[in-house]
């Protein structure tokens, strides 16, 4: 019997031990990112640690969008997630895309979905924020 394998639909996302961002900051001036690096944007040195990123915090800006390209269901918004000082850009998810549930300054907290699993089982996942 074979064991369903998960995957991370981005390299930062963490799933075990349980979900969570892993961000590569800078060891000289502290700054913050996602994606590989060769040198810092802000001071242009060269060594990264991995830190963890807290798992819960407020929406800073957001925007609900109406138009997608083709496949992409709308309307969905698109945030910016201020998590322990580190902003982290990711869909608000769990919730009605309407200005009647989402608002600037809301709680919320990492939530990991299924993006899909192919033909060996493997299951992509993804990661958004719901409501705290």
């Amino acid at each position: 019997m074979s064991t369903a394998q998960q995957i991370p639909l981005v390299s930062y996302l963490h799933l075990t031990p349980s979900p969570h961002l892993v961000a590569n900051e800078c060891t000289s001036c502290g700054a913050r990112f996602f994606d590989r690096r060769n040198a810092c944007a802000g001071c242009f040195q060269t060594e990264f640690r991995p830190v963890d990123i807290p798992t819960t915090g407020v929406l800073k800006a957001f925007t609900i969008v109406a138009f997608a390209a083709p496949g992409v269901p709308v309307p969905f918004v698109a945030g910016i997630v201020d998590c322990g000082g580190t902003s982290v850009r990711g869909n608000v998810i769990n919730t009605d895309p309407t200005p009647e549930k989402v608002s600037l300054g809301m709680k919320l907290r990492l939530a990991t979905y299924s993006l899909g699993t192919d033909d060996e089982g493997v299951e992509a996942i993804g990661f958004g924020f719901e409501p705290a």
